[in-house]
């Protein structure tokens, strides 16, 4: 609901629980008046006539109060938007009107020198707490070019508080979402990514709470999170005078986004925020439940049991192989079958192939079509993996078109894992890309496709083109393009996102794929501490996890029960990804019993309300997920010291007056006394594991 005051120069934006308002003053000043619980238009009226607090001869009466702090005038604060005409920066506008279309707000702004048009846009949905942001800039003028060095999506406003904790997701290639906070001191905390992709490093999400004083289900807590693929920023501002803005965008620095000539425009990825009363846990159940309705396709729909068989044979493969794990699975009762990296051109390694997308001859002499039909015929749906985004210099598509590639003459061209990065800024590449991809999911009944992205940018030029710059962005909206393309072309084909595992995980990717795969690492220990980071932004409903092989060869060697591996992998979307052929017959029907309690649990953990327990910080570790009258935990022991039995769980989100019965144990239980003493697990030992399943009578 967007409601309008002081004669059209006030707005106030309210969805289910929380309102944001912001005012435009007599000298076309945009400022932001509150973010927090939800007011009244009046409320808001009597913010915005309050005046602005003194300054001092070195501060700005400005800093820290706009809604979207442009460089130029008497700013000192970071900006969101900075401008660079010939020899000339900055920026100064004049208000050109304000629209409301639905649920979205618009507000227009005009630089009378350069010609430069702003519209800031923010939606809010009357069933969320979720702010939407965004930037439009367009060059309204006769001649001449404007340059955009910065044009952030938003800058977010936090209210006065005596001091802020910040939260951030970090990490590195296989310890991806590492869940880290610490107060916030005076200065600028940057975080980012300037690799060309969202980067393993940093997940674009900030979360912050006032004195430290938020728990997982109390308390004020402001977040934000970008929705773009590519290199990014987002700069937090601890101001002088203790206040603190949140800037985000596309790009990594100021070294140029796009050049704009007249009538050409850009616009902003979405930075979105939230202010939650009711915690962390409270904040990423109002994300996972904004995403599943308004951002991940299909969502309603839960996804399947896969099997993938890359760890179980590299890139050793053959069709009769791949039939053999094919069978192998359907007898676990898996659901998707897929053909990971090896299926195509010269790939028998990882320095040749890559980029030459047709079924290779000697593995697949009929294509993909014969295995494909086995696998619907064994009642599963069809996989396969592709990174249409590389290729190896010893290829096809690299020996016909070597400028095809990023690159910078006179300059080495950096291999990372034997393969460089095509330039799908170029419309030859985007359609030539379109073109084999259109036909590779024509030639065979394919269902699904892993779309990885094995590298960052290294040299990323454009030769002949006069702004190079604009390959930073242009190549992530043609690989959103391309996404979108063949979704529509082929709308029964599921995608999921990868990149060396978490490294392309944002809210963007996820508006155009059904799943992400958030770790190349399957250790089931490790994997806690992950999915516990993932979950503080993203549904359990996307991130794929797999079960594999014990000991776990492809990292640490850690040796773990298959009990223990499963119940890990049930906390998102349940993956098997190891050697089935040396499953033995006792791990197989194990394994197919796990498979069928997760079938039947599936709705609930994909699709329900999603509260962490206790955090994988050692010992016992616990996330439950609630959906109408039913509740799943699951729990897991990392150790346990002798004479020191696991502490009963306390359960949340249940009706304290109503009973529940466990299906594992056959008890019932006072939703009152699950939620004060808990639920006692039984686990002992080392990496024990399980999963109970709670009904409200």
């Amino acid at each position: 609901m967007i409601e309008t005051g002081d004669n059209g120069r006030l707005w106030l934006l309210s969805g289910r629980s929380s309102s944001y308002a912001l005012h435009l003053t007599d000298r076309d000043e945009l400022l932001h008046l509150h973010w927090g619980p939800r007011i009244t238009a009046a409320a808001a009226e009597a913010l915005a006539r309050e005046p602005l607090p003194p300054h001092w001869p070195f501060e700005s009466r400005l800093d820290g109060r706009e809604e979207y702090p442009v460089e130029g005038g008497p700013r000192f604060v970071r900006p969101a938007l900075s401008v660079r005409t010939g020899q000339e920066r900055g920026t100064a506008w004049d208000f050109t009107g304000s629209e409301i279309a639905g649920d979205e707000l618009r507000l227009g702004f005009t630089d009378p020198v350069n010609g430069l048009a702003i519209v800031l846009h923010h939606r809010m949905r009357d069933a969320f707490d979720i702010v939407e942001r965004w930037t439009t800039a367009s060059h309204q003028g006769a001649a001449g070019e404007v340059e955009l060095l910065r044009a952030d999506a938003a800058t977010w406003t936090l209210p006065e508080r005596d001091g802020w904790r910040l939260s951030q997701l970090h990490g590195r290639w296989a310890a991806e979402s590492r869940l880290v906070r610490g107060d916030l001191t005076p200065g600028e905390k940057v975080l980012g990514s300037r690799r060309g992709h969202t980067g393993h490093q940093h997940l674009p999400w900030v979360a912050l709470d006032a004195e430290g004083a938020a728990t997982e289900e109390s308390g004020e807590v402001y977040g934000c999170a970008l929705a773009w693929s590519g290199s990014w920023r987002i700069v937090v501002q601890h101001l002088p005078d203790g206040r603190v803005q949140i800037n985000g965008g596309a790009g990594y620095d100021d070294s140029g986004l796009v050049l704009l000539g007249p009538g050409e425009a850009y616009t902003s990825p979405v930075f979105a925020g939230l202010w939650s009363a009711q915690g962390f846990g409270g904040a990423s159940r109002e994300w996972h439940a904004w995403q599943l309705a308004h951002v991940v396709p299909r969502a309603a729909e839960p996804r399947p049991v896969l099997y993938n068989s890359w760890e179980a044979t590299l890139f050793d493969i053959s069709e009769e192989q791949q039939r053999t794990l094919a069978h192998r699975a359907a007898d676990l009762g898996v659901e998707l079958f897929v053909v990971d990296d090896g299926w195509f051109g010269a790939r028998t390694h990882d320095a040749a192939g890559l980029g030459d997308w047709t079924p290779n001859p000697a593995r697949f002499p009929d294509g993909l079509k014969p295995l494909a039909d086995e696998v619907h015929g064994l009642g599963m749906r069809f996989g396969i993996w592709v990174e249409p985004e590389m290729v190896n210099p010893d290829s096809e598509l690299y020996r016909a078109h070597p400028d095809w590639v990023q690159f910078q003459p006179g300059r080495e061209r950096t291999e990372f894992r034997n393969q460089l990065v095509l330039n799908l800024a170029r419309r030859d590449v985007r359609d030539h890309l379109w073109q084999r991809l259109d036909t590779l999911l024509s030639s065979a009944p394919v269902d699904y496709v892993k779309w990885d992205f094995n590298r960052c940018f290294t040299e990323a030029g454009w030769p002949g083109e006069p702004y190079p710059q604009r390959l930073w962005t242009e190549h992530v909206h043609a690989f959103y393009a391309l996404l979108d393309r063949l979704r529509a072309a082929h709308p029964h084909v599921a995608f999921e996102s990868c990149s060396g595992g978490g490294g392309r995980v944002d809210l963007g990717v996820l508006s155009r794929t059904d799943q992400v795969w958030a770790s190349d690492n399957t250790d089931p220990l490790d994997r806690l501490a992950i999915q516990y980071g993932f979950s503080q932004l993203h549904p359990a409903r996307v991130m794929a996890a797999w079960v594999t092989d014990s000991p776990n060869t492809q990292l640490n060697g850690r040796v773990s029960s298959l009990r223990f591996r499963f119940v890990s992998a049930m906390a998102g979307v349940l993956g098997v990804g190891g050697d089935l052929t040396r499953w033995s017959p006792a791990e197989r029907a194990e394994a197919r019993d796990w498979v069928a309690l997760y079938k039947e649990i599936r709705p609930v953990v994909q699709l329900g309300a999603q509260y962490r327990l206790r955090a994988p910080e050692g010992g016992l570790s616990a996330v439950q997920y609630t959906r109408g009258d039913d509740s799943v935990v699951l729990v897991w022991l990392q150790a346990q010291h002798h004479g020191e039995p696991p502490p009963a769980v306390r359960l949340r989100g249940l009706d304290p007056a109503a009973s529940y019965a466990c299906r594992e144990t056959g008890a019932v239980h006072s939703g009152a006394v699950l939620l004060h003493r808990g639920l006692v697990t039984g686990l002992r030992g080392d990496l024990d594991a399980q999963v109970f399943r709670l009904r409200k009578e």
